[in-house]
């Protein structure tokens, strides 16, 4: 009986059942390919028996449910398996590539089974012949036609949305207990209001009520929140492949360690690192880690290390990648800055303003370009992207040590915890990590400009008045403040009317007609009603630092600011 025989309800179960043997089977295949990656860097039978079992399991389900050309082509790893761990042939680089290989081979078969397509192609069966030819078995010299060259796999970064972790069990019927708990609250609010005339209830007991369901609220803000947080693992696992791939794609060897797997995310989050992540490890991998030969030449294994690392930190996640290769070489950052006119002096940079070059639209060192393009080509939109999720990217670079790039991310995109300035009638809020001190800006300093620099306690602080900078209109207030923000590119001021202080904010994305408003990244809804606009933190400071660096002089004023003191409402 086909599927266009069955019932509504034995096809339900149908594709149930076809459910999961994808999830079974992209699982399967991936632990192999994690299995071979480290089987190549240190071959043992344990790990020889885990890929055999993996694909031993595969075929099985495969054969359960009639898919013949997985079972078939699993037959030829298994042959090509067991010899290895019977020493019948050695382990080597073309063995392991060979089963690499299969491990993509397999996963397409998978997936086109689940289509309805079922049977080997050419590519296939020609690669199904190098396998046996592998394991020593000879297959007819028609059946060993050379397969195709592979080109080095990379995950897809622009495809739907990747499978979710199952929500767990506890905290879905712990979110159940408390919407159960806000409906009763709920029904005991609409009560007293509806007899709160009659009964002469205050206004104080009705702010009870309200505090009893405030901590309910939080609560299930703060669960529904969690449903959303995924493991950065998988993300992280996928690059093993890609690394070893691309590596040997440059002639080079790398292995790439992992760290902090069980590190969570929003998803959105995560979806939005892909990119940056790829990106990142193709320029290590290229221009960062060196051939063989120059590693050997400078006292340094052969193999590169790259290290791909997660944690937590006061409220951010923080992914760290790092390689042992050449590093940064700072004279060549001086050359190509005075080529393309950067600075006028690069070598009176600080170590840091000059490493911050490399995130220059196009900025490169590499000598020439390669397929995977050397490092600095394209950091710019790394850079960007990491920005859009409010993020931020801090580069350090020791030459011939290597370098390593970290990551700064929100845990989500939705909730921040925001500190909210007024000008004028309007609102703005920006992230309260960003947040380094408010002062009050000396009656001397006040002025209509739109930018300028002022004394930090003897440093130099250059800053915006978002009153010009957002052509608000208005005169300038009897008292203005200042909030200084900290930003890996530096620290910069922010003049407003008033400081209205922190609080929680769940963030709205702008609609189409305003997306691409310079200096604006999204808004907010306040607790009377209006609208307030959270503020693109590196677009602004990157805008006062540049406008700092054409004032031709320092600031007149030597008078400092106010001493440092919390930000808080006025």
């Amino acid at each position: 009986m086909g599927p266009g025989d069955m019932t509504s309800e034995a096809t339900a179960e149908w594709e149930k059942v076809l459910g999961i043997f994808s999830d079974e089977a992209e699982g399967l295949v991936a632990s192999m390919e994690e299995n071979l990656i480290a089987l190549e860097v240190a071959p043992a039978d344990s790990l020889l028996q885990d890929i055999l079992r993996g694909a031993h399991t595969l075929k099985g389900a495969a054969g359960s449910l009639g898919f013949q050309a997985v079972t078939d082509y699993t037959h030829g790893v298994e042959d090509l398996l067991q010899a290895l761990i019977d020493r019948r042939v050695a382990v080597d680089e073309t063995r392991v590539s060979l089963l690499l290989g299969a491990v993509d081979h397999l996963r397409d078969l998978s997936r086109a089974s689940l289509a309805g397509v079922d049977s080997l192609g050419a590519v296939h069966l020609a690669h199904l012949a190098r396998l046996k030819q592998g394991a020593g078995l000879h297959p007819a010299p028609e059946a060993m036609a050379p397969a195709p060259a592979a080109l080095p796999r990379i995950p897809e970064s622009s495809g739907g949305k990747r499978g979710r972790s199952r929500m767990d069990l506890e905290r879905l019927d712990r979110i159940v207990t408390l919407t159960a708990e806000l409906s009763v609250a709920r029904g005991r609010m609409t009560q007293f209001l509806s007899r709160a005339e009659d009964s002469g209830s205050s206004w104080e007991d009705a702010l009870s009520l309200q505090r009893e369901m405030d901590p309910l609220f939080e609560e299930l803000q703060e669960e529904v929140m969690k449903v959303r947080m995924v493991p950065v693992g998988p993300l992280f696992r996928q690059h093993l492949r890609t690394v070893r791939d691309l590596a040997r794609s440059q002639h080079k060897l790398a292995l790439l360690e992992l760290e902090g797997e069980d590190a969570t995310l929003d998803t959105a989050v995560l979806d939005g690192l892909r990119d940056p992540l790829l990106h990142l490890l193709r320029n290590a991998l290229d221009h960062g880690i060196e051939s063989p030969d120059e590693r050997k030449a400078a006292g340094k294994d052969a193999r590169g290390h790259l290290r791909l690392r997660a944690y937590h930190d006061a409220g951010s996640v923080v992914v760290e990648l790092s390689d042992d290769g050449r590093g940064i070489q700072r004279e060549r950052v001086r050359e190509r800055a005075r080529e393309r006119g950067l600075v006028a002096a690069p070598e009176r940079l600080r170590d840091d303003e000059l490493l911050r070059l490399i995130f220059e639209p196009g900025f490169s060192t590499a000598a020439e370009v390669t397929e995977l393009s050397g490092r600095g080509v394209g950091m710019d939109v790394v850079r960007r992207d990491i920005e859009a999720l409010r993020g931020s990217v801090l580069l350090q670079s020791q030459e011939g040590r290597g370098t390593t790039v970290t990551l700064r991310l929100p845990l989500t995109l939705a909730v921040i915890q925001g500190f909210a300035m007024g000008v004028g009638d309007q609102v703005y809020v920006v992230p309260i990590e960003g947040v380094q001190e408010c002062m009050e800006v000396p009656a001397a300093e006040r002025t209509a400009d739109a930018s300028g620099v002022l004394s930090l306690r003897g440093q130099p602080l250059p800053y915006l008045r978002l009153r010009q900078v957002f052509d608000l209109g208005g005169g300038t207030p009897a008292r203005e403040n200042v909030v200084v923000l900290k930003h890996p590119d530096g620290m910069v001021g922010l003049a407003v009317d008033e400081l209205q202080g922190e609080g929680q904010r769940v963030i709205r994305p702008l609609g189409k007609l305003f997306q691409g408003l310079p200096g604006i990244s999204g808004s907010t809804i306040l607790g009377d009603g209006r609208v307030g606009l959270l503020l693109d933190t590196p677009s602004l400071v990157r805008r006062a630092i540049h406008r700092a660096s054409e004032h031709a002089e320092a600031p007149h004023s030597s008078q400092d600011l106010l001493p440092e003191q919390p930000c808080s409402t006025t």
